[in-house]
């Protein structure tokens, strides 16, 4: 904008120019906004404009009909996919979710029908089916699974009778559409008429159009989307049907003229394509742009100088020389130094009364030794008495409200308390006592927790119920957990029902958390949002498992 306005200043005119127009007017506007769609992706205006332009043809397609303004949608959507890299997680449906409001209507009422009942009834049974096509969720419910097993047997047993073997009249059809210019036909919705049945079932279209909802269904109910609910399960008998009825629906796909073989091929091909991309949307939409190790950039030939033999320690007495008398000393010592490193005799740690012996004779009064003599005032007996601490005193992780200046102070500390516990033992039997002292340090450990705690992860089920109970509260947990803005602003976009919202919260954070995602530290952030009833049910839950 050459300074003259903001980068988002554009965007909102052209937001407001089509909110105020016809859509015939709209459509040449939109014109102007696709021919510019290198410009949006100009780097003085993506980052600024790009919700903007999201919302803008998001309300463009709310005015639209997806059943008259066909095309135009069509050009929306595809601006969308040009305008928004691949992995535009607001153009994923990351959540599996389904357009529950496209909803095929259809006489139901089998009394106010003028054909027979044989009719009627297959009418009815035929196009009950596409609620579960719209719907694919109540398959896992048990009685909408039997009615949807009853329908489809009885649907694909009269695909099967009733077969098209015309080819030739199916060939001379498809040449004259297309010496019409009709070869792509579309049909935005279906005529659910019952006079209409028979001509349909006759149509090829219309079978291919039916059978291959049968598999979009079908790799949904047996695919692993990360959204799906825990309970969204087959069992034994609803696996064996399916994959018998795949087989059945590819077989009749196959025996559609024309061309029933290279269609069903094609359709298995886009299935699997399908397969790969949910697998990409699970593994949380990686990047496909890999870079090159290093291993894969060309190598320029190097031209180095050889160097001694007694330096690569190939001379007599094969010594490698480190540049330094004490490197080269340490260095020689063993033939392998990383295996003399793991030997046993360098696995050595005393014990506490062995360490502390010192320190706790110079702590007592009666010894009149002076604060600036002690080992505490040493700082290489002070490193090395942290370290020991942190591996055998309970006392070292315990909190306290104690402010020590020094280090020193904190050990004078430290050595008063295990004063009093260690045992008065003489100090032959200090040397060889470290077993023992290993046993005595464990049960310090123990006797210090009142009671043992086991960290549990979060499971997708405590997931589900948490999101049920949170609801439209989810936000006030957010903070909480310390989830940006940026992330907040995400979960609202990617979608817009609050209990799916809460579900995206909890799964953010675990996926953020990793190993850290424990029902402790979600009972935590619970209790300091203000949630303590659905954090003692959590606990609840918890203990039980």
């Amino acid at each position: 904008c050459n300074g003259i306005c903001s980068a988002t200043t554009p965007f909102l005119l052209l937001g407001d120019v089509l909110d105020c127009l016809p859509l015939d007017q709209c459509d040449k506007i939109f014109s102007f906004v696709e021919e510019n769609v290198s410009t949006w992706k100009s780097n003085s205006f993506y980052t600024a404009g790009k919700n903007y332009l999201l919302r803008m043809c998001n309300d463009l397609l709310r005015r639209l009909s997806k059943s008259q303004n066909t095309v135009f949608c069509g050009r929306i959507q595809l601006f969308l996919a040009r305008l928004f890299p691949l992995s535009e997680k607001s153009g994923l449906n990351l959540q599996s979710q389904f357009n529950l409001d496209n909803i095929t209507v259809f006489n139901k009422n089998e009394q106010e029908s003028t054909l027979g009942q044989k009719v009627k009834s297959k009418h009815l049974t035929f196009w009950t089916l596409q609620d579960y096509f719209r719907n694919p969720v109540q398959c896992y419910d048990k009685f909408s699974w039997m009615t949807f097993l009853k329908y489809s047997d009885e649907t694909l047993a009269v695909f099967k009778s009733y077969k098209l073997d015309d080819m030739q009249a199916s060939k001379r059809k498809l040449e004259e559409l297309r010496a019409t210019g009709g070869e792509h036909v579309y049909f935005a919705k279906f005529l659910t008429s019952e006079k209409l049945m028979d001509l349909q079932l006759s149509d090829s279209n219309f079978r291919r159009h039916i059978l291959l909802q049968y598999l979009i269904l079908f790799q949904y109910l047996k695919g692993q989307v990360k959204f799906k609910s825990s309970n969204s399960v087959l069992n034994d008998d609803q696996t064996t049907w399916i994959e018998e009825t795949t087989k059945l629906v590819y077989q009749l796909l196959r025996e559609i003229p024309p061309d029933g073989d290279k269609f069903a091929t094609m359709v298995e091909h886009i299935l699997n394509t399908e397969d790969n991309w949910n697998s990409w949307k699970n593994e949380g939409c990686p990047s496909f742009v890999k870079e090159r190790t290093v291993d894969d950039k060309p190598k320029r030939p190097t031209r180095k100088r050889q160097a001694p033999e007694d330096f690569l320690g190939k001379g007599p007495d094969r010594k490698l020389f480190m540049g330094n008398d004490e490197l080269t000393r340490l260095w020689n010592l063993n033939q392998d130094n990383m295996e003399a490193c793991k030997s046993d005799s360098r696995s050595f740690m005393p014990s506490l009364d062995e360490f502390f012996a010192e320190a706790i004779e110079q702590a007592d009064p009666a010894n009149m030794v002076e604060d600036e003599y002690k080992v505490v005032r040493n700082p290489n007996y002070g490193w090395r008495a942290l370290r020991l601490l942190s591996r055998r005193s309970p006392h070292f992780f315990q909190p306290t409200n104690q402010k020590f200046k020094s280090l020193a102070d904190y050990l004078d500390s430290m050595v008063s308390k295990l004063a009093k516990e260690l045992p008065d033992i003489p100090s032959e039997e200090i040397k060889t006592g470290e077993e023992d002292d290993d046993d005595n340090g464990d049960n310090l450990l123990k006797d210090s927790n009142d009671s043992e705690f086991e960290y549990k992860m979060v499971t997708n089920q405590q997931m589900d119920d948490m999101a049920a109970k949170l609801g439209a509260q989810w936000k006030t947990l957010a903070s909480h957990l310390e989830m940006k803005a940026a992330e907040l602003r995400e979960i609202e976009t990617d979608s817009e029902d609050v209990d799916m919202q809460a579900k995206l919260l909890l799964v953010a954070w675990q996926d953020r958390e990793g190993t850290q995602a424990t029902v402790d530290n979600l009972v935590t952030a619970l209790n300091a949002a203000g949630f303590s009833q659905i954090a003692d049910s959590l606990s609840e839950n918890n203990s039980r498992r």
